[in-house]
């Protein structure tokens, strides 16, 4: 629990910086979302007890992400911002109204999620595969697969 409050206060102040440079800014913004679908991973996987607070928690986290990424598409992605350390595919910028929808789709199901609060294992488990589908759809298409 001590964890998933730091990450979170580590998400609010990160939410309150300046954006620097986009493709690390996009990065730490991923590394963060990885963080706490890790945590929620743990739980549906049975590594973790299930805690309802906790996993709302976590759902919240998620949600507040997803809304700060929704929000900075254009500013993470800008025109130049393809090439250097980062695995963004070109697809992005060649189809930047199909990473939208698909990042909007993604938005829509963590807040579905979070709204729902899942009472137990069993309903986080079914929330949990449609998100982890709409990150596996996003990565699949624009992401750059490492070695």
């Amino acid at each position: 629990m001590r964890k998933l409050i730091l990450a979170i206060s580590m998400l609010a102040f990160a939410g309150s910086a300046a954006f620097a440079d986009p493709i690390q800014d996009r990065q730490a913004l991923m590394k963060e979302r990885g963080k706490i679908a890790g945590q929620l991973s743990k739980v549906v996987k049975g590594e973790a007890p299930y805690d309802a607070a906790a996993v709302l928690t976590a759902l919240q986290a998620l949600q507040a992400n997803a809304e700060k990424f929704h929000a900075n598409v254009d500013t993470f992605f800008p025109a130049g911002s393809d090439t250097g350390d980062t695995t963004a595919a070109p697809k992005i910028w060649e189809d930047m109204a199909g990473f939208k929808e698909v990042e909007g789709k993604y938005l829509a199901n963590v807040k579905a999620a979070a709204a729902a609060a899942p009472a137990d294992v069993d309903a986080l488990k079914a929330q949990f595969n449609t998100i982890g589908g709409d990150c596996g759809t996003c990565h699949q298409t624009y992401r750059i697969k490492k070695g």
